[in-house]
């Protein structure tokens, strides 16, 4: 594959890759501290299992606005980004790009599933296989690809827009009736707060499996849930995919590289994060105004926020790329970028670290922290992975669930010390 424009040499890394990942890791972890805490539920909404404080409130809506879904766009580009890019390494040392490539996806599916057994919020092993598709679509030339990409995320979320709108209506009309203390509920209004009980019912259920031991959570989920991770890939798949076939077609086009010109990358960032920003902030104001219950909240983030996501992930992309071409040697932005060259490891680690303080292995708090105290959670593993990554790499090439993974995709030990 030929270098892109503005690439510099394979052998080098890639300095807008780097801090884009690592900012990704560090706000994904934003989100994935509201699974930790609670069951699917209490991600969804702060309200599951009873009234929330003004402060939770507050602290869901900057994580909603700030971090939710746009941390996937970043991580979903910067996947396609790594494929080519993966690609071309492995071809310039004189090996099949395609072939080490399907091996690292597999082994990426294998890691995947293992951290489902630990918490249902796994997305590697989503990744793992839209990658096979991607490295199919990867031929298609820019001029094809970002149209076919921007179809098929449009009319996959259109799709499921169209089918969440009856139920989000017939939802507004539940609520205006048991405001008005009315008993003669429709069939649907009836059908919706039998939905809305289950949930309910199914969330205690959930955390109650968490707040046990390890094994016999991992015993369910292979008996009763094991097709869950193959379930997830294909009901997002129309999100991830085409992200993935944007961030090949970015790289390709040199915005990771210097090849896009700095007013074009200020519009970019500009445009997106206030149009995506405006759009998301309205989506909220009406989750909030209709006191939608989570397995309707969740429809409206699944498909209602997927083009705000979008327009804010490639905002945020842009502010990251001219902030890379300013050099990332500094205090913030090296260690920034320590994180993003050992992602895996850090993204593995915090589930380790949060099912170990909230899972009934560790200190069994699943349920009892509040949502405003999710935010200082993260702040506090921010601060402990931006000082322990790049202090990890003084000593260490790459970090360790890096190592065995490239290891076992050339399947052989490569060096580990520096």
């Amino acid at each position: 594959m030929p270098i892109p424009a503005g690439e510099p040499s394979r052998s080098e890394r890639i300095a807008a890759l780097d801090l884009i990942r690592g900012i990704a890791i560090l706000g994904i972890l934003a989100v994935n501290i509201e699974g930790f805490g609670a069951p699917w539920v209490g991600a969804i909404s702060p309200e599951w299992n009873g009234p929330a404080s003004n402060s939770d409130h507050i602290a869901y809506l900057i994580t909603l606005v700030l971090f939710e879904g746009k941390m996937r766009v970043l991580l979903s580009m910067l996947f396609g980004a790594s494929l080519v890019l993966f690609i071309g390494n492995t071809e310039a040392a004189g090996r099949n790009g395609d072939t080490v490539q399907m091996r690292r996806l597999f082994w990426l599916a294998v890691i995947g599933y293992l951290h489902f057994l630990f918490w249902w919020g796994d997305i590697l092993f989503t990744y793992a296989l839209a990658g096979f598709a991607a490295l199919v679509a990867r031929h298609l030339p820019n001029k094809a690809m970002v149209p076919a990409a921007l179809l098929i995320f449009t009319a996959w979320h259109a799709d499921g827009m169209a089918g969440s709108v009856q139920p989000i209506l017939t939802e507004i009309s539940l609520n205006r009736a048991q405001h008005e203390l009315r008993s003669n509920l429709t069939t649907e209004e009836a059908e919706i707060k039998k939905q809305r009980d289950q949930e309910h019912r199914d969330g205690l259920a959930e955390m109650a499996r968490e707040a046990g031991s390890l094994p016999a959570l991992m015993h369910y989920k292979l008996t009763k849930e094991a097709d869950f991770p193959l379930t997830v890939a294909v009901v997002t798949f129309g999100e991830t995919f085409p992200l993935m076939l944007i961030g090949i077609a970015l790289f390709r086009s040199g915005f990771f590289t210097g090849g896009w010109s700095r007013r074009r990358l200020k519009q970019m960032a500009i445009a997106g994060i206030a149009v995506g920003g405006l759009a998301t902030l309205g989506l909220a104001k009406f989750i909030f105004g209709q006191n939608l219950s989570p397995g309707i909240v969740q429809a409206v983030l699944a498909w209602w926020t997927a083009l705000p996501h979008l327009a804010m992930g490639l905002g945020y992309a842009a502010v990251l790329v001219l902030i890379a071409q300013h050099g990332t040697d500094g205090w913030l932005a090296s260690r920034v970028s320590a994180i993003g060259k050992m992602a895996l490891t850090n993204y593995l680690g915090c589930t380790l670290v949060f099912t170990g303080l909230f899972y009934g292995w560790g200190f069994g708090l699943i349920g009892r922290i509040p949502e405003r105290w999710y935010l200082p959670m993260a702040l506090g593993s921010w601060i402990v992975m931006l000082l322990a990554s790049k202090g990890w790499l003084r000593s260490y090439r790459q970090g360790p669930v890096e190592w065995l993974w490239r290891s076992l995709t050339q399947w052989q030990l490569l060096p580990f010390r520096r």
